[in-house]
């Protein structure tokens, strides 16, 4: 598969006032086109900051450096923010955790989507509602054309997440973001959305990081899996061969997973210790 992301050597600090805080050490890793690859790790290990660098929206008081940021022969170091800008949302779209927060509730939903269109392909503007009300199909949504005109409280959690998948994907990116896309749906929601993305993906051929606590999930959706603690990737491995990790860390968070096959009244609780911080390659 050809190449579409190249990151070497990602490095991301925070200065404040206890200090230069290091939250991302030394990421590398590549991404294929038409690939998905996952991005596991407890909170703050520095997933979703990764993800953020790519598009170049480091909050305040970030700095971010790498020794390569390639995205489809485009330097993201070096690109000015009117290139960004026409990256941001066409090229590579970011789905957020809850659409409570990423949608504006002054808006109806389809104007929303419309707009997205709009603000990449001015020329052809007059497509926006048509196009909008095909991605709501896309997204398995029954009557699109009422749902185009409700408010983002009017919808449940489910539809607004496919809302949201349909706002970003209305462009066709290359590469598509999405930062814990369904921790905050239940279980039979959450395989209805993932698998209405995927039917997307394959349509559009675009590339996946897909950003998850959710273990099980990310293995059994994924093609490679990279591994995050304290800010480095401490192993990257295919999905298929999650569950034979040889890591401390990973390891330690598959034993720390409940079972139906074999309940347990406690789960073991990790102890953390200094090797955890040694990538695979370096362990004893």
């Amino acid at each position: 598969m050809t190449e579409l992301l190249d990151v070497q050597d990602l490095n991301i600090h925070f200065s404040g006032a206890r200090g230069i805080n290091h939250a991302v050490r030394g990421v590398s890793f590549q991404l294929a086109r038409g690939e998905k690859l996952g991005i596991v790790g407890e909170s703050g290990s520095g997933k979703s900051q990764t993800a953020r660098a790519l598009l170049k929206i480091t909050a305040r008081g970030g700095s971010v450096s790498a020794r390569r940021l390639d995205f489809a022969g485009t330097d993201l170091l070096a690109a000015s923010e009117r290139q960004m800008q026409a990256i941001r949302g066409r090229r590579i779209s970011m789905i957020l955790q809850d659409p409570k927060f990423s949608l504006n509730p002054l808006m109806r939903v389809g104007e929303q989507i419309a707009e997205t269109w709009r603000l990449h392909h001015p020329q052809a503007r007059g497509e926006a509602r048509q196009r909008s009300l095909a991605m709501l199909e896309a997204v398995h949504i029954r009557d699109p054309e009422r749902v185009y005109r409700l408010y983002p409280h009017e919808v449940s959690g489910g539809m607004g997440q496919r809302i949201m998948i349909a706002m970003m994907l209305i462009t066709e990116p290359e590469l598509i973001i999405a930062d814990e896309p369904t921790s905050a749906l239940d279980v039979t929601v959450r395989r209805q959305i993932l698998s209405i993305l995927d039917e997307l993906l394959q349509r559009q051929g675009s590339s996946l990081l897909l950003i998850s606590h959710d273990l099980d999930l990310v293995a059994g959706f994924c093609d490679r899996i990279l591994v995050m603690y304290a800010g480095r990737v401490v192993e990257q491995l295919p999905a298929s061969q999650l569950h034979q990790a040889r890591h401390p860390y990973t390891r330690a968070l598959l034993a720390s997973r409940p079972s139906l096959e074999h309940p347990q009244d406690l789960l073991p609780v990790p102890q953390r210790t200094p090797q955890w911080l040694l990538p695979l390659e370096e362990q004893p």
